[in-house]
């Protein structure tokens, strides 16, 4: 029996990010189109400004492609005190109302710009995180929407101790991003077997780990990482993809399987090598899942 496999895409896979000076921007057509094209019917939405703000024509740019709305990234402070989250995420979910989108994925960043420092929380500032988690997570089960924690490098949840005390003292559940989980120390496989019933959603990228390692150290920034090929397609790189396939398969997920690679584009050769590093991961996806219901890429 084909196994149906529920996979996306994210717009970052483009070089599509709310980072600012990043590189060049490809126009929302593009990208969807060229997702449509390997066979994705699904897509998260992207950072602020990729698609149209207001909900209901959110909700059309996605249909008019031909894809169905995942939900989507959606980094947020929510560590201090005097800043209340809540209103900007009230707001978000109701582009997911619109557009039947399902999943939110929040990002506890640090309030800089970029992805380069990562801070150490005090104990009123972890409370302070763990009960904004949780006004988030009921915020959006309110509405139908799944609220999930993505732990990522260079925001105040990354390594594995602070996502042990995530679940440890919030009810929400967590996205879980091989390529960053890896980066910030974890074992993603390890991470299934342990809280297989805290994974609600699932980023998929792979990793070169010596690449990783020089922006561990400081020698080049994030984004220069990302640039010299930090993130390799699935099944090119060493974070075990197939492995961490085959570990969500057998313990039940059922939720997204979102490729989800970031990449930074210059000129129109990273453009299509960002397209063809997309292919190769979907087609690899694919067979991980032994999902023969996805259409090939055109």
């Amino acid at each position: 029996m084909a196994h149906r496999a529920r996979i996306a895409a994210a717009p970052i896979s483009w070089g599509v990010i709310e980072v600012p000076d990043w590189g060049l921007q490809l126009e929302r057509e593009r990208v969807l189109s060229e997702m449509v094209s390997l066979g994705i019917t699904a897509t998260e939405f992207g950072p602020e400004g990729f698609l149209p703000d207001a909900p209901a024509e959110r909700a059309a740019a996605l249909a008019a492609a031909g894809l169905e709305a995942v939900g989507g990234f959606f980094p947020v402070v929510l560590h201090r005190a005097a800043v209340d989250p809540l209103p900007a995420i009230e707001r978000e979910l109701e582009a997911y109302v619109a557009s039947g989108a399902t999943t939110l994925v929040l990002s506890a960043v640090t309030g800089a710009e970029g992805y380069d420092g990562a801070i150490e929380l005090s104990d009123p500032e972890w409370v302070t995180l763990l009960a904004n988690l949780d006004r988030a997570h009921d915020a959006a089960a309110a509405v139908g929407v799944v609220a999930t924690l993505h732990p990522h490098l260079g925001t105040v949840v990354e390594a594995p101790n602070a996502v042990e005390r995530v679940i440890a003292g919030s009810r929400i559940g967590l996205c879980l991003d091989t390529g960053h989980y890896t980066l910030g120390g974890g074992d993603p496989v390890a991470f299934v077997e342990q809280y297989a019933d805290r994974i609600v959603h699932a980023h998929l990228k792979d990793v070169s780990l010596a690449v990783a390692a020089r922006v561990r150290a400081g020698e080049i920034d994030y984004r220069e990482g990302v640039r010299q090929g930090m993130y390799r397609s699935l099944g090119a790189g060493d974070a075990r993809i197939v492995e961490i396939v085959r570990a969500l398969r057998g313990v039940g997920y059922a939720g997204w399987y979102v490729v989800e690679q970031d990449t930074v584009i210059e000129h129109e050769a990273d453009a299509v090598a960002a397209f063809d590093s997309a292919r190769r991961s979907v087609a690899c996806l694919r067979e991980a899942l032994g999902a023969t219901d996805i259409p090939e890429a055109s």
